[in-house]
């Protein structure tokens, strides 16, 4: 960080490593590129934790120790919370940091057994700061009304861990089409989404190669946003179903 009070955030839903349709596994890109980012913070949902499986078709290429560890370059830290388990292993949400993460919780918040959704919390410990960090990482139901009880669930979250004066940044993929979840968060919790504040409204951030639906969002509460980007075009179009957002943040 230029600037000891910015953070600079990216949420992105890397699809499993995979390129849209699972044409081509593209992990390593994801890595590469990802790291040209210089995010402080990564939220990354629908990350493999295992699958033996995958493995054994990208023998030479597969990472060993799951994608959230090959993510997560030298010296930093990362939380992974496992949500989808199947046969051959399981997948979740994983928050990389370029600070240490002093604790980490995962917390169910499956509203019915056909999708398996999870909510990451982080405290996070930013040099220079006097209040820990709090990163939430989501990855909401495709249903309306399981998004309804999962923002209740992600409302009390807040309420019982977060103090109001510590900053707190809640990101991901809220398969929020109808775009119904920021008067929620705003109205209980205070929290305002970066693109929103910054440009005026959500980004559109899918499908990846045309986006039209605005389903990714960076919430923040307790920060000013001094910049927000959309990554597209190429390689970004190419890497997952998903667009890359990043927004620079100032305590």
């Amino acid at each position: 960080m230029s600037n000891p009070r910015d953070l600079r955030v990216v949420t992105y839903n890397i699809h499993k490593g995979f390129s849209q349709f699972n044409q081509r596994l593209v992990l390593h890109d994801i890595r590469e590129h990802l790291a040209r980012v210089g995010a402080d913070v990564a939220f990354l949902q629908e990350v493999v934790g295992e699958d033996r499986g995958q493995a054994l078709r990208h023998r030479e290429r597969w990472p060993a120790g799951g994608q959230h560890a090959y993510l997560c370059h030298q010296d930093s830290h990362h939380a992974y919370g496992m949500n989808a388990v199947h046969q051959q292993g399981h997948y979740g949400n994983a928050i990389v940091s370029r600070y240490p993460i002093s604790s980490w919780e995962n917390l169910d918040i499956s509203h019915h057994r056909l999708e398996n959704r999870g909510l990451l919390h982080t405290e996070i410990a930013v040099p220079g700061w006097s209040e820990k960090l709090h990163c939430i990482n989501v990855h909401l139901g495709l249903f309306a009304r399981s998004r309804r009880f999962q923002l209740e669930w992600l409302c009390e979250r807040i309420h019982e861990a977060v103090p109001d004066g510590e900053p707190l940044v809640v990101a991901g993929d809220f398969n929020d089409w109808q775009r119904k979840a920021s008067a929620v968060l705003s109205r209980e919790l205070g929290l305002f989404e970066a693109f929103e504040r910054h440009e005026g409204s959500h980004a559109r951030s899918f499908p990846a190669r045309m986006p039209m639906l605005h389903l990714d969002r960076i919430y923040v509460r307790g920060m000013g946003v001094e910049a927000v980007a959309k990554l597209v075009g190429s390689p970004w179009a190419k890497l997952s179903d998903h667009v890359a957002l990043t927004a620079t943040l100032r305590r």
